[in-house]
């Protein structure tokens, strides 16, 4: 983002408007994190605004400030209607293209012509913002976000509660700052935000505290496991039955695929789990080192990300899933089994 875009951004936001703020669909920590700590700081500015959001986030997101106030396009689709529509401003925060939100919520952005501003971390953005800050290299839309505020010279009306809804963001992006996308910078960002008084222990007790069904359901998912040597590659399924006798509940499988990746002498991991009710199979993948799971995602299950994470889905059965899955690994034997320390 260039000093000009900067300059009209400061000038659109210097008088009151009405803004909405969008996250991508089934919202995470740093989509979350960065929509809420945007929304507080534009309500500070005496704006009129708003949080679409396409779904509900996990509930271990519930307790973040601002919440309270998010409108869920899903459970009033009206009046998110209205919002979007009235908006002279919107922001899509932590995705790179409007199909991120489910397609209702897309018909719906597709046919108004606000001015967008799209502040993201994953790759290949498509061309729908009239303002785009993008890059990939930083670990977080939480970081980039505080950054656009540096740009903008506004840091200084960071609040404790927006500094927690950032913070929240930067530590669930980093798997709590331990993955390669973590530099100097994001350390720097996360201790003023600690001097800002984010409360850095009780944030990471709300968002990795488990219940016992949880903690079954993740001893299932362990059981599940499965390792090919050849490929340096493991992967955890979890049907739909599975699911359910454990007493599921949205979010409840967050982080399960970082236990495989954990394995010794793993490069590929992946999770596989049957949904039911919209007839799919939700996958997630990470990897070390440079294997690129966006690749994969995006060549072979209608999905994309991060070099190191990313998503997809799939339409066929659970079995079938993993049958892809498996006869895919072969022509990327060479990449797994290279040094990737």
């Amino acid at each position: 983002m260039n000093s000009t875009d900067i300059q009209n951004i400061h000038s659109l936001l210097s008088k009151p408007k009405k803004i909405a703020i969008v996250p991508h669909r089934n919202p995470d920590g740093d989509a979350y994190g960065s929509s809420l700590a945007l929304y507080l700081f534009l309500k500070e500015m005496k704006h009129d605004v708003q949080v679409v959001s396409p779904n509900e986030a996990p509930a271990f997101l519930n307790w973040l400030p601002g919440r309270e106030d998010v409108v869920i396009f899903e459970e009033d689709k009206a009046y998110a209607r209205k919002i979007i529509e009235e908006a002279e401003i919107i922001f899509t925060m932590d995705f790179n293209a409007l199909h991120r939100v489910g397609e209702p919520m897309q018909k719906v952005l597709e046919s108004v012509k606000p001015i967008y501003i799209l502040i993201d971390h994953h790759p290949e953005p498509d061309d729908f913002a009239d303002y785009t800050y993008s890059d990939t290299k930083v670990c977080s839309t939480c970081q980039m976000l505080y950054q656009f505020f540096e740009m903008l010279g506004v840091t200084d009306k960071i609040t404790k509660d927006m500094a927690t809804c950032l913070y929240t963001g930067i530590l669930t992006d980093t798997g709590s700052f331990r993955f390669p996308s973590t530099t100097s910078k994001t350390h720097l960002i996360a201790a003023d935000l600690l001097d800002r008084g984010v409360e850095h222990a009780k944030i990471y007790n709300r968002i990795y505290e488990n219940s016992i069904s949880r903690l079954h359901l993740l001893g299932r998912a362990l059981e599940n496991l499965k390792y090919l040597k050849k490929y340096k590659t493991a992967y955890i399924t979890l049907s739909n039955s599975e699911l359910h006798s454990f007493n599921f509940k949205k979010g409840d499988t967050e982080g399960f695929v970082n236990y495989a990746l954990s394995l010794e002498d793993t490069v590929l991991a992946a999770i596989f789990i049957e949904d039911k009710q919209q007839g799919i199979v939700k996958i997630s993948f990470r990897s070390i080192g440079d294997f690129s799971v966006n690749d994969l995602a995006r060549k072979y299950f209608n999905g994309g990300g991060h070099i190191n994470a990313a998503g997809g889905r799939s339409e066929l059965s659970l079995k079938e899933t993993i049958h892809r899955f498996t006869s895919v690994l072969p022509q990327y034997e060479e990449q797994l089994n290279k040094d990737h320390e």
